[in-house]
């Protein structure tokens, strides 16, 4: 078997991570495999003070830290434009918009399987959508679900609109979560908590996909996809709707939330 070279090693997050510690720590070394490959391909330098080996990033590791943060800005900045098109979007057509929610939920994680059984192809219909504890009145409580089996998470949704009506029945919220990299998606993916909770909060969830980083066929089915295309925003998969009613925990997020200004605000304030 031939023996991997420096140039064979792909540097991944995982390395930048651990580079990005060492940068910022005194250097002592876990003498793991992460830190063979970085060692290996330059980006770290072994010293030895007063008897005591420990690690410092080389100015090749800096230059790969530079790369990394400019990647990661370059992603972000494509992220924000893209929630951006898709609020202005639910604007037009009428709606309230939210983009920077911060709610917290509880929801029921779905029971281990037993040691030895094998992993079902497909959750039963009761576990499709986890039962959430903020959101829709009609959901499953969590209070009903046995103690042990119950979650907090963080839901940040990407876009969160409300129908511009004075009618509760009229609402409709929505819930968009925007994806510009094949990777975050794939990681959102593997979390059925956070979809479970957007699932609680909205009579519809959309996953927002940037045109060739996935299709419907990537997303669960009880979300919408839309493709983000140089030429607009495409239904490639309708949500399935919900009915239900919001509970007083979202309405009093909403109260202390500001939504997003339309595009005419500072030109109506303008004008008196």
């Amino acid at each position: 078997m031939d023996a991997r070279t420096p140039s064979d090693i792909a540097l991944t997050r995982f390395h930048l991570r651990r580079l990005h510690a060492l940068w910022r720590s005194a250097g002592w070394p876990c003498q793991d495999l992460l830190e063979v490959e970085l060692l290996a391909l330059g980006l770290l330098e072994r010293l030895v003070e007063d008897g005591r080996e420990r690690l410092r990033v080389t100015d090749a590791g800096v230059a790969a830290l530079a790369a990394g943060r400019q990647r990661n800005r370059h992603a972000f900045d494509a992220h924000e434009a893209l929630v951006q098109r898709v609020a202005r979007h639910l604007q037009r057509s009428g709606r309230i918009v939210y983009t920077e929610l911060k709610l917290r939920a509880q929801v029921a994680v779905l029971p281990a399987l037993p040691e030895g059984a094998a992993e079902p192809s497909a959750p039963p219909p009761s576990t499709q959508a986890l039962p959430p504890g903020l959101g829709f009145e009609d959901q499953p409580p969590v209070a009903a679900v046995p103690p042990g089996r119950q979650r907090w998470v963080q839901a940040r949704p990407d876009v969160f609109s409300i129908r511009y009506t004075s009618v509760e029945a009229y609402l409709q919220p929505l819930v968009h979560e925007i994806k510009v990299r094949r990777a975050d998606l794939l990681s959102d993916l593997r979390k059925p908590e956070k979809r479970a909770a957007y699932l609680g909060m909205a009579a519809e969830c959309w996953y927002v996909l940037a045109d060739g980083i996935g299709g419907p066929e990537d997303v669960p089915a009880e979300c919408g996809v839309m493709i983000a295309t140089a030429s607009g925003l495409e239904w490639a998969r309708p949500a399935p709707p919900r009915a239900g009613r919001m509970r007083f925990d979202l309405w009093m997020a909403l109260a202390r939330a500001t939504p997003l200004a339309a595009e005419d605000d500072d030109a109506q304030g303008l004008l008196g």
